[in-house]
């Protein structure tokens, strides 16, 4: 891999290009009808729709219940449907619900989809997704990768576990520390169109409704099976590998973001779409490592010493390019 030890930090430094842009050379130059994958999921918005539907039901049948109820639904229910819906996002900063022509349905349909998680996030996570395919591992421009403060502090058990139960802040605090960017109108109307769908939830059915939306959308980003697979992704459990997949169930709950080196090889193919490339080119794939459990995962990454926010790959970037 050409990596070797940073002396300033704990992360794996690596002088090398990331491995998905020849793999996918490879792939194409032996399986050139992987390209007929590509495009747009015509089923994706009418999931969506769905999604957001059963939380509008969930939110009138929480109203009246007793807040123990409410905080438990958000975790057990609302907040499967709301992580998934984050994924679905993430297949719309692909242009996958309506495709790469029309650039802006897809940017309003995110915002639509953005509606039952309660935060604002469709618009801005787009802005900074697509620099982390481009630019895997690139300090100060991937912002996947955790800051030094994170990888510095959160390096004990206990640590660990607070780290993953605040994940949803990270998130959004990590961007303004690592690679802030300029403020765009579409993210305003994106604030806008959100805090509009939660006063409006709020003056029709009350607070606890608003509560379950926003409570499910932090707890299953934090301590939950489906979070796993923020860890599962790029975190380096075995030396040299720093993108995972996993083909387990939860697949069918997020959209198949388990099947990560996949879809680093082929952002541009919908997730729908992604066992078939581990089907067409499988040598490609069956020998590298893959985790059995995002559970297990979580479990390892809190209680192993040798883990931690510090486990990821880095690579130099200056003047544009990887260096």
């Amino acid at each position: 891999m050409g990596a070797s030890r940073s002396r300033s930090a704990d992360f794996t430094w690596s002088y090398t290009e990331q491995p998905h842009a020849e793999r996918r050379r490879q792939i194409l130059e032996k399986y050139p009808q992987i390209k007929t994958l590509m495009g747009s999921d015509p089923r994706l918005k009418w999931i969506i729709l769905a999604m957001v539907l059963a939380q509008l039901v969930a939110f009138y049948l929480v109203k009246d219940l007793p807040w123990k109820w409410v905080i438990f639904w958000a975790y057990v229910f609302g907040g499967c449907i709301n992580h998934s819906m984050t994924l679905a996002i993430h297949e719309i900063a692909h242009h996958v619900a309506f495709g790469s022509s029309r650039v802006q349905w897809n940017r309003w349909y995110g915002m639509f989809a953005n509606l039952p998680i309660g935060l604002p996030y469709s618009i801005s996570f787009k802005k900074y997704h697509l620099d982390h395919h481009r630019y895997l591992g690139a300090d100060g421009v991937d912002v996947d990768i955790p800051t030094d403060f994170e990888g510095w502090f959160f390096c004990t058990t206990a640590r660990k576990l607070v780290w993953i139960l605040l994940q949803p802040l990270f998130y959004t605090v990590r961007p303004l520390c690592i690679n802030p960017k300029p403020f765009t109108h579409m993210e305003f109307i994106n604030i806008a169109v959100q805090v509009a769908f939660n006063a409006l939830v709020y003056a029709l059915l009350g607070a606890k409704p608003v509560v379950y939306m926003v409570a499910g959308s932090l707890l299953c980003m934090g301590l939950h099976p489906i979070s796993g697979h923020f860890i599962a992704e790029h975190y380096m459990f075995l030396k040299g590998h720093e993108t995972y997949s996993y083909y387990g169930p939860l697949n069918m709950l997020t959209f198949n973001v388990g099947y990560h080196m996949e879809h680093h090889d082929f952002p541009s193919i919908p997730g729908c779409r992604l066992p078939l490339v581990r089907k067409i080119a499988p040598e490609f794939y069956e020998d590298l490592p893959q985790h059995d459990s995002w559970v297990k995962v979580l479990w390892d990454f809190i209680t192993d010493d040798s883990l931690g926010p510090y486990s990821r790959v880095k690579r130099h970037f200056k003047g544009g390019r990887l260096e």
